[in-house]
């Protein structure tokens, strides 16, 4: 059975689930009615994904640290893992592995909140089902693209006219929502507070991705590169259904970033509210 079934076989049985909402989420759903559909269809919690980047962005800022002649890539974006894997296995030992990609720290941040819920993350992205089901099955962790989350509330008739009013995400982080874009992770880590700029290589769009690796393998004073597999990052997933330019998306994640409202039962994992953040 594949995650959509599954997900709507849990749902049906109004088994307790948690949602892991990317995020690139901005792109096509709107907050917090979005939170306020995935309750209204059976989720008992729902996370933003936010809250994984900023346990992935402690580890590799960690790694740095812990290893100042270390050079290192970028391995949240599993569609370039797998790339690295097929195509250049001599950069296998630079992979980042040790900094968990931002769904599964999220996922290890729901098993740690809610144990005994089923977690479904959400997002854009296509190879986050083989990130899940090859390199963590232990997590036991459901993916869904938001086309699938599209056809699941067209299922069970969640519409766009719920009531948002009090609907929040139970956990979140404000200070990582430029996270999907191009270069998310290095702006919001601080990673240039502890390297030079011509020691870091930003690349999104997997034809521009070879380049950027050759450079890597001839310059050893590259020491980070902050790679995403999708032109202008995950915003351009395959999972996502939208009509906008990819600056259009850029803006609808920009504008999310700078709004600081949340309600205040809304968590934070790391202590930091969302004034404080932005």
């Amino acid at each position: 059975m594949n995650d959509l079934n599954r997900c709507i076989e849990l749902l049906e049985r109004k088994e307790k689930l948690v949602a892991l909402l990317a995020p690139s989420f901005p792109v096509m759903y709107d907050y917090p009615k979005i939170v306020a559909r995935l309750k209204a269809l059976g989720f008992t919690h729902v996370i933003e994904v936010t809250a994984g980047a900023v346990r992935t962005n402690e580890a590799v800022i960690s790694l740095l640290k812990a290893n100042p002649e270390a050079r290192f890539i970028t391995s949240p974006c599993p569609g370039f893992v797998r790339l690295v894997r097929k195509s250049y296995p001599q950069l296998l030992p630079y992979l980042a592995f040790k900094a968990d990609s931002p769904m599964i720290a999220s996922a290890k941040i729901a098993k740690e909140k809610y144990p005994d819920c089923q977690t479904v993350f959400i997002g854009p992205c296509l190879a986050k089902k083989l990130e899940s089901s090859e390199d963590y099955p232990d997590l036991n962790l459901l993916v869904l693209t938001y086309r699938e989350l599209d056809s699941v509330f067209q299922k069970f008739n969640i519409g766009d006219d719920v009531d948002a009013t009090g609907a929040a995400f139970d956990v979140a982080e404000a200070g990582t929502r430029i996270y999907p874009m191009d270069g998310g992770l290095t702006i919001t880590s601080g990673l240039r507070d502890i390297l030079k700029e011509e020691e870091i290589r930003i690349v999104s769009g997997y034809k521009n991705i070879p380049a950027v690796l050759e450079e890597f393998g001839k310059n050893p004073k590259i020491r980070f590169v902050d790679v995403l597999f999708c032109d202008g990052g995950c915003i351009n997933g395959p999972g996502m259904v939208s009509t906008l330019t990819l600056e259009e998306r850029k803006k609808k994640i920009h504008d999310f970033a700078a709004q600081v409202k949340e309600i205040k039962d809304c968590h934070s994992t790391t202590g930091i509210t969302p004034e404080k953040a932005l």
